[in-house]
């Protein structure tokens, strides 16, 4: 098995050439060439997840978030991106990202938070090329009341908080979806007839909703990381006998912790 096989499974499920032009999918250490052991997924190329792999014998890591985002000025130990750069180049350890890629088809991120909350009739919230695009929007066969809502949500995402605006009294029935920062694109949900937006890192000002109207921030890591199952289940579809794992400590992986008092 290469490194190229593998990633041209997962680029037949979220292709290369739809991500957004800031984004850094693909494959980011290593080459197509190189073989591989063992795949071990997970959300955040961290040197934990790098020393992780080697644990498991896995020569190739696949994330969501890009370890090389912005661009690396400097690579050494003190900083935990230099820090897994510099792991990965030393264990021989190929590092592969899909990101905006797995943002943008129905399977991806904003599918999985759709089925999750059981949404019918889903489709994309904004629509793209070529059978692709970016969120989710969807309704719920039974509507709900805003504090109703919230309980669901919670409860369906296993949440310990939810940021809100104040909830709505009215019914709520169809619901707007996108994982990971999507303040952006509040005005996609409300034109697609959204009573309830579902996404993450919100600023405080779009806490100040349109009448009937209503926006929850679940969390980034918690809106998208059932992702890396998905990835898994692409892997060991294609290759049931190969060695694939998901992260032992995904779970405890999100980097922002709540404190409730």
């Amino acid at each position: 098995m290469t490194v190229g096989e593998i990633t041209r499974v997962l680029e037949a499920f979220a292709p290369l050439d739809i991500q957004e032009s800031w984004d850094n999918s693909g494959l980011l250490i290593g080459s197509p060439q190189d073989p591989v052991h063992g795949v071990l997924v997970g959300f955040d190329c961290t040197p934990e997840l790098i020393e992780e792999a080697v644990e498991k014998g896995c020569d190739l890591v696949v994330t969501h978030h890009p370890l090389i985002f912005k661009g690396i000025r400097r690579i050494n130990a003190g900083d935990p991106v230099g820090a897994a750069v510099m792991k990965a180049v030393q264990k021989g350890v190929a590092v592969y990202a899909a990101h905006t890629t797995a943002d943008k088809v129905i399977g991806g991120v904003s599918g999985a938070m759709a089925r999750r909350l059981g949404l019918k009739d889903v489709e994309f919230l904004e629509p793209g090329p070529e059978g692709f695009g970016l969120g989710c929007v969807g309704n719920w066969a039974e509507p709900r009341t805003g504090k109703e809502a919230l309980a669901f949500v919670k409860e369906c995402f296993g949440l310990q908080i939810i940021r809100s605006s104040k909830p709505l009294e009215g019914p709520i029935s169809r619901v707007a979806l996108l994982g990971g920062s999507g303040g952006g694109e509040m005005e996609s949900a409300l034109r697609a007839g959204a009573q309830l937006y579902i996404t993450a890192d919100v600023s405080y000002h779009n806490f100040f909703t349109p009448e009937g109207f209503m926006v929850m921030d679940i969390g980034h890591f918690e809106s998208e990381v059932e992702i890396v199952d998905i990835f898994l289940a692409q892997i060991r579809k294609n290759f049931p006998n190969f060695a694939s794992y998901k992260s032992a400590a995904l779970d405890r992986s999100n980097p922002v912790h709540y404190f409730v008092m």
